[in-house]
């Protein structure tokens, strides 16, 4: 009776940390988010941001983390460097003549389009089952 106690016990703490996970994960579609990072993020990353950056740079919790902080450049809270301008209507309008994948999802909402991007640089991130180095 004590072996079958203890096998139940091991069995609900390891469906709540499941749970848990599932709960923290990003509500988005990773290969929509994974369109947008390839086409606008690593373009202009490579083209004026001095550099590509990779989802494999940072663990899931590190970029749930840079999501929550809502800070992309320099450390300051403008409008112009919050992770969320980049995704935002505003910046894809901004860029749709010289970016096609900013033109074609002007018309997805700011906030599913960053829970995209989101999902894709969790779901691919350095301790993922699929880091992925964008190349």
């Amino acid at each position: 009776m004590k072996q079958h106690k203890g096998f139940l016990t091991v069995l609900t703490i390891a469906l709540l940390g499941l749970s848990l996970t599932v709960i923290a994960a990003p509500k988005g579609n990773w290969k929509k988010g994974r369109i947008y990072f390839r086409m606008v993020c690593t373009d202009c990353h490579v083209k004026e941001a001095g550099g590509k950056i990779t989802p494999a740079e940072k663990t899931g919790a590190e970029w749930l983390d840079y999501f929550e902080k809502n800070l992309h450049g320099p450390q300051d809270v403008t409008a112009k460097y919050a992770a969320s301008y980049f995704v935002s209507r505003e910046y894809r309008e901004s860029i749709k003549h010289t970016n096609r994948a900013a033109a074609k999802m002007l018309k997805i909402p700011d906030d599913q389009l960053l829970e995209d991007v989101k999902a894709f640089l969790v779901h691919t991130a350095k301790d993922s089952d699929q880091p992925s180095r964008c190349e």
